[in-house]
């Protein structure tokens, strides 16, 4: 039987800042342009940590019924290790992407029926990550809609349902967001490499190597900065404080570009996380304050 703690573990926590941080980015610029609706960046927080939460369990389930996640480095995957059935992996997927579905059409409800087809495209592009006979994260496109989705979709798209506005400052706010979010999957693919490789998953990681692997994710750092200079300019120079994830993000850079690899890429991975978070709320809190 599946214990509680198996199945917060298969959530995979470490991976939840990358949820949060768009919502605060987003919010931060709503603050900034008009004012926040705290109720409408409640629920779209709600959005982004069921979406997370949804594409983990579909990620162990379609990795475990292939065989990818048979001999693992990293943390225990329910379908991998056994500890679950993958019927009950995949419902739990389903699931978390329902509470996605429910608090995405109340936002919708209130702001533009359109973005019901925005979340329906979200929810598809988190399942056929890893499912599907087709699965884009095998074939190297991964970081990419994790850029696209976590970091543009959800920072713009949470200022949008504030404001009901277009907003250069949530562009330049998810461009930061999603190159920390993809840094996250650039370091858990670079710790794959060997078993990805054998199990016939092509990640851009595999695809790179493992060298230019590790100088994909430095640039994806310093794109991150450089999106705090984009946004600082376009709100206000007190937005700078955001250059303070520097300081989070160091020692993980240093252990990607000093050749940590297996196990000791495993905490890389939280600290990427928790440089993100820092990022959105040192850029977030500025904009909240200066409203």
């Amino acid at each position: 039987m599946t214990s509680p703690a198996d199945w917060l573990a298969g959530a995979r926590p470490r991976t939840l800042p990358a949820a949060v941080a768009p919502v605060l980015a987003g919010t931060g610029v709503a603050a900034h342009v008009d004012e926040a609706v705290w109720w409408k960046a409640l629920l779209a927080l709600v959005v982004s940590l069921a979406l997370q939460v949804g594409v983990n369990y579909a990620n162990d389930y379609s990795d475990g019924i292939r065989g990818t996640d048979a001999d693992r480095v990293g943390p225990m995957r329910l379908v991998g290790s056994g500890a679950a059935t993958p019927a009950a992996v995949k419902a739990a997927a389903f699931a978390a992407f329902g509470v996605a579905a429910a608090a995405g059409l109340v936002l919708a409800a209130t702001t533009a029926w359109w973005l019901v087809a925005v979340g329906a495209v979200c929810v598809v592009a988190a399942w056929f990550y890893t499912g599907g006979g087709k699965p884009y994260g095998y074939l190297g496109l991964g970081e990419v809609m994790v850029f696209v989705f976590f970091g543009l979709v959800a920072v713009v798209g949470t200022t949008y349902v504030q404001t009901r506005t277009w907003e250069w400052p949530a562009l330049y706010a998810g461009v930061g967001i999603g190159a920390l979010a993809c840094a996250i999957l650039v370091a858990n693919n670079l710790r794959d490499i060997p078993t990805d490789t054998v199990a016939g998953k092509r990640t851009l990681a595999v695809r790179l190597g493992d060298e230019r692997t590790r100088f994909l994710y430095a640039f994806l750092v310093l794109a991150a900065a450089a999106a705090v200079v984009a946004v600082a300019a376009a709100t206000t120079w007190w937005a700078l404080v955001g250059l303070g994830f520097l300081a989070r993000a160091a020692a993980p850079t240093r252990a990607i570009l000093t050749g940590a690899s297996g196990p000791a890429l495993v905490p890389v991975l939280a600290a990427t996380g928790a440089s993100e978070l820092v990022w959105s709320v040192l850029v977030a809190v500025p904009l909240l304050v200066l409203a």
